[in-house]
């Protein structure tokens, strides 16, 4: 196996013995500047990617031993050039050659003598069941304040069985112990409780919400004014897939019937935007083109949307989870935020202009004449015409947060927008920012649709926009009859129809100018998506 080697130069040399090694000045400061710089720039969960990397300190770090092995638990902070930090946490294994479970190798590197090669300790099974077992017990490592979490819908007697990866690593590491638990492994952390783990166990184990994976266990570290969150496990939800991969294939089944029933896109009755409109009353000619089924999963996703809001708005005791109102500070903090983005996006459109032809050119030309609407719309957020109640949201929902089951829906992943500080996806916002963001998935499943399948529907562009559009509020009238209903009866406080309609409106103009830039600067071609978008909202 002498491969292993060869892709590397000579090993790293420490006088340190592996169970001290981080009390070592000389082996702490190798590893964070020649074998982490080396390493971390090629993992996918690594967030820097785009700035130039400073240097890299160890800030912390914990230990946890099993029969066999000492592992770490090491948190370290990357520093920027653009002057900006940001924290990861690394497991880290040191393994003779034999018992490795992995190629996948940090160094080699030889210790007090001792030759051998430092791994990502996720990749040893040892490791994984050390971990399983002290979520299990609910140890605590007193020297460390690592505190390991069995949630009350884990039996204490469960054993370790099994564990592999889930799927291709993301910015996080999923391992699926047991074929019915998953352990997701944070891999960038902020000194502060992560939202996904804070929000999971409250819908489980504080308001009993049922269509969230549930809450089982979590490995936190506690600092003096917060606690830092390194795992969360949750059980393993069957599943057919996502509902973004769900709707891409209903929406190709209803733009299908456009030629199979020959419909005459003309002839089609509208219907306005945000009108709700329940199932019974659409009308039978949209019926014939887009079938019931699509229409009565809608009304799920509205139901189960619904009741996640009222339990993330239903408690009265935990502050971090009470509802409450509108006031000068939130709309401060909210115009600044949108100020900032519109300006950003106004710069990155004009920059990439060239990049653009036909009718996302057009419609890209409508937006920078109609800056001055747009921008004046962001500011008319009036917090003393508002009488409905801000709560905590899941913050970056859409379709691909949604877990198909049979008929039913699961909603997951409650980490908040990527591009938002810790601090803000905790803030307290209109529940209907989720349903806007779900509407403008719903908006990118039909163009989508359109655009991954140019040459199978035997129409122009322009009328199967025009049919995607009506599609898109008839799916927005369906979903927001139910939700309201459901809301209302639930006591959730949303606001009456004027106030509904305004923050809908504002709230999906808001996810509409973030989705341009990301656009703008990726694929440019799908900007006509959030454009479309923006247009649709402000009637130009």
């Amino acid at each position: 196996m002498g491969t292993l080697q060869d892709t590397f130069n000579a090993p790293f040399i420490f006088w340190a013995d592996w169970k001290a090694a981080f009390e070592d000045e000389e082996f702490v400061k190798v590893f964070s500047s020649d074998i982490l710089e080396n390493y971390i720039l090629k993992k996918r969960w690594y967030g820097g990617k785009a700035s130039t990397l400073k240097y890299i300190e160890v800030v912390d770090y914990f230990k946890i031993a099993s029969e066999k092995n000492t592992y770490y638990g090491v948190l370290i902070e990357v520093n920027y050039k653009e002057a900006f930090l940001q924290h990861y946490f690394m497991p880290v294994a040191f393994m003779a050659e034999d018992e490795l479970d992995t190629k996948t190798l940090i160094a080699p590197v030889t210790l007090n003598g001792q030759e051998g090669y430092l791994v990502d300790a996720l990749h040893q099974e040892d490791f994984r069941k050390l971990v399983f077992e002290s979520i299990v017990n609910g140890s605590k490592n007193e020297a460390f304040n690592v505190k390991y979490h069995r949630g009350r819908s884990l039996p204490k007697d469960t054993k370790y069985i099994s564990s592999r990866f889930m799927g291709i690593e993301q910015s996080n590491t999923s391992i699926i112990y047991n074929d019915n638990l998953v352990l997701k492994f944070f891999r960038r952390i902020y000194v502060s409780t992560n939202p996904d783990y804070e929000i999971s166990r409250f819908l489980t184990e504080r308001m009993k919400f049922k269509h969230t994976p549930s809450y089982k266990g979590s490995v936190n570290v506690a600092m003096a004014d917060d606690n830092i969150t390194l795992a969360l496990m949750q059980e393993l939800v069957p599943n057919q897939g996502d509902a973004w991969k769900y709707m891409l294939e209903a929406v190709d089944g209803v733009f299908d019937n456009l030629n199979a029933k020959k419909i005459k896109i003309d002839k089609l009755p509208d219907l306005e935007l945000f009108k709700t409109i329940k199932i019974n009353s659409i009308p039978p000619e949209i019926i014939d083109w887009a079938g019931l089924t699509l229409f009565l999963r809608i009304r799920t996703l509205a139901q189960r949307t619904a009741e996640m809001h009222i339990a993330l708005g239903g408690d009265t005791t935990d502050t971090s989870f009470t509802p409450t109102t509108y006031n000068g500070d939130y709309t401060v903090w909210l115009k600044n935020r949108l100020i900032y983005q519109f300006q950003n996006r106004l710069n990155t459109i004009e920059n990439n202009l060239h990049k653009l032809d036909g009718f996302a050119l057009e419609l890209a030309h409508q937006f920078l004449d109609k800056k001055k609407e747009i921008r004046k719309h962001f500011l008319n957020f009036d917090w003393t015409q508002l009488k409905s109640e801000r709560i905590r949201i899941h913050g970056d929902y859409h379709l691909g947060q949604v877990l198909v089951n049979g008929d039913d829906f699961y909603l997951l992943d409650f980490e908040g927008e990527p591009e938002s500080t810790i601090r803000d996806r905790k803030v307290k916002q209109p529940p209907l920012k989720d349903v806007a963001g779900l509407f403008r998935s719903f908006h990118y499943a039909i163009y989508a649709t359109i655009f991954n399948n140019k040459d199978k529907y035997p129409f122009e562009q322009e009328d199967l926009f025009k049919a995607g559009e009506l599609l898109f509020n008839y799916m927005v009238g369906v979903y927001l009859d139910t939700y309201v209903e459901k809301a209302q009866e639930g006591n959730l406080n949303i606001g009456y129809n004027k106030e509904i309609a305004f923050l809908l409106k504002y709230c999906i103009l808001e996810k509409a100018v973030y989705e341009l830039g990301y656009e703008l600067n990726s694929r440019p071609r799908w900007a006509v998506i959030p454009l479309r978008g923006i247009a649709s909202i402000m009637g130009y």
